[in-house]
Order: structure tokens, then sequence, then C-alpha cells
């Protein structure tokens, strides 16, 4: 006659062990991201955290389904943390009065310079874009975009085109002061840089930006090294932009880090922080993470941001458009 209490109560503690192993990893994933912990292999696994967000609540609802209450309690506070942090960029933020001129800047990387030129251009005459920043930037590609047109709509560059994937661009509808590159420890990867000048603006001083990519922990220590080398926002000074594949999401502490100076991330602005920009990368079932952005000083004002796609990349292209202060 006890078979019966048995067989429930053994029921029972599966029920209870199989919650807790759903929620602990949900748990732990709030944790690290609330704590900016990622180290090693969690660098590469925390630009996954939208995704986490969005199962966390379902995790939770199972909890209290099964009327387990710790793991219920656990669940819900990990998944409030998780859509706290994630949701927001999906709201538009009020923008500063910004009263000065529209500038329209367009971002991509340009995967070892496999993207179609021709599209590139394209679109950079569809969106009447003022200033284009560009990664793996080859020197064959930059002779193309060149020929295409691109001399025409932007004739101000500041380029380090290299063989692979290490070059870099910035190209300018407006003249250009103090053009240059500088290298990155990690990858190597250049970053150009040059001051725009916009009429009625004061000077835009903007860097196409390409720190190395986490893609595996021997390589960590490099992408920190990077991060920790962008220029930062100067909110009492000039204006400033970075601009490209940051290899870095608004879940990595670095990049937060960097936000902080004094910069905006655009997209986030705009509401369209959870656009991904990356993936799948040759095929493989990753899904799309945000890693490339716009970051603009505090005083610009951000109307709206896009993306498109680029062929022959694995990245998409970000399109800001932008409202800076006046002179």
């Amino acid at each position: 006659m006890d078979a019966a209490p048995r067989e429930g109560t053994r029921r029972g503690r599966w029920t209870t062990t199989a919650c807790w192993l759903a929620v602990v990893p949900v748990a732990a994933w709030a944790v690290l991201r609330l704590a900016g912990l990622e180290r090693g292999p969690l660098v590469l696994t925390a630009a996954f955290t939208p995704y986490v967000a969005a199962v966390a609540p379902a995790v939770a609802v199972l909890a209290l389904a099964v009327r387990r209450r710790a793991p219920a309690v656990v669940a819900t506070l990990a998944a409030l943390a998780l859509v706290g942090v994630v949701a927001p960029r999906a709201v538009a933020d009020d923008q500063p009065a910004a009263d000065g001129p529209a500038l329209r800047l367009l971002t991509a990387n340009l995967r070892l310079g496999s993207a179609d030129p021709a599209r590139l251009v394209a679109l950079v005459r569809a969106q009447r874009v003022d200033v284009l920043t560009v990664q793996e930037l080859t020197p064959r590609l930059a002779a193309d975009l060149d020929r295409l047109g691109l001399a025409t709509l932007l004739p101000h560059r500041s380029l380090s085109p290299e063989v692979g994937s290490t070059g870099s661009g910035l190209y300018s509808r407006h003249p250009l002061r103090d053009p240059g590159h500088r290298r990155n420890q990690g990858f190597f990867f250049t970053q150009a840089y040059g001051t725009v000048t916009v009429p009625g603006a004061p000077l835009l001083r903007v860097e196409s930006a390409h720190p190395a990519a986490p893609h595996h922990p021997d390589v960590v220590p490099d992408w920190w090294t990077d991060q920790r080398a962008q220029p930062p926002a100067t909110p009492t000074g000039s204006l400033s932009v970075l601009a490209g594949d940051f290899n870095a999401t608004l879940d990595h502490a670095a990049l937060r880090e960097l936000v902080a100076t004094g910069y905006t991330d655009a997209a986030d602005a705009a509401g369209a922080g959870l656009a991904g920009t990356w993936g799948p990368y040759d095929g493989d079932p990753i899904p799309p993470v945000t890693i490339d952005h716009v970051l603009v000083d505090r005083r610009i004002a951000v109307r709206a941001v896009d993306t498109w796609p680029v062929p022959g990349s694995d990245h998409r292209a970000v399109l800001a458009e932008l409202r800076l202060p006046a002179a």
C-alpha cells in the first residue's frame, strides 16, 4: 500500500531536479550578464544573451506550472533581469535637441574584400550616404569601388587597404582633416580615421572600428586589449563617432564601458538595437547577433537606424541617420 506514495515522491523529486536543471543555467546567465563577468569562452556566448532573455520567461512559467516555488522565484528574478537589460533596445530613446545639419552614416564589414562593390556603391547612392566606414577593405575592392562611382559620391577619404582582413577605410562627401589610421594589437586590424568638416556643424572625428574577434579562448586577451584601446568619447570636447564591426554586443561589459564614456549606441537609441548584423557565418547555424555598431557622441541626435544586406559579406551594413549640433 506504500508503493503509490513512494512512486509519487520519486516522481516529485525528478520533477524538482528537472526544474532546477532548466532554471540554474538561466539564473547563472543573468548573474554573469549583470555583473559583467564574461571571461574566456563566455565572451563569445555573451553575444547570445537576447536569445536567453527570450527563453527565460518560459522557464519561469514552467516552474510555476509544476508548482516548484523556489525554482519559480529564481527563474522569475532571472527573467526579469535579462528582459530588463535587453528589451529597452527595442524602444526608442529621447534625443538631444540637436539643431544642426543631418548626416547619413553607413558602416559595412566587407569580408576579406569579397563584398559586391556594385551593390555597395548602389546602396551609398540610393541612401544618400554622407560618410562611409568600411572594414576588411582590400586594394582590389577599393579600386573597384572607385571605378563604379564611389570616388564621385564620396571623394574625400582616409584609406588603409590591405590584402586579407586587416584593411580599413573612411569615405566622406565632406572634406576631411587629419586623415590617418592606427593598427590594433589583436588581429592587427587597422582603423582608418579622419575629421569630417560638415558645413554648419562642429568638427566631427570619425573612426572605422574593428577590434579583434573572440572566436577562440586563446584570442580573448587580444579582444580585451583592442576593446580597451578604442578611443573614448570626449563629452566636453570635440564630437566623435566610432562606427564599424566591434565584434561585441551591448551584452559585453567592454562595449558598455566604452559607451559609458559619453557615446550613444545609435541602434539602441533608435529602438533598433535587436537587429542582428552578423551570422550565419559560412552556413553554420549561428543565430544573428548585433556586433556592428554606430557609436555617436551623446550630443548627436539619432533619427533612424536600419540594416542592409551586402552580397558577398556575412555582415549587414548599418545605416544611421543623425542630426548634428549646430556650430
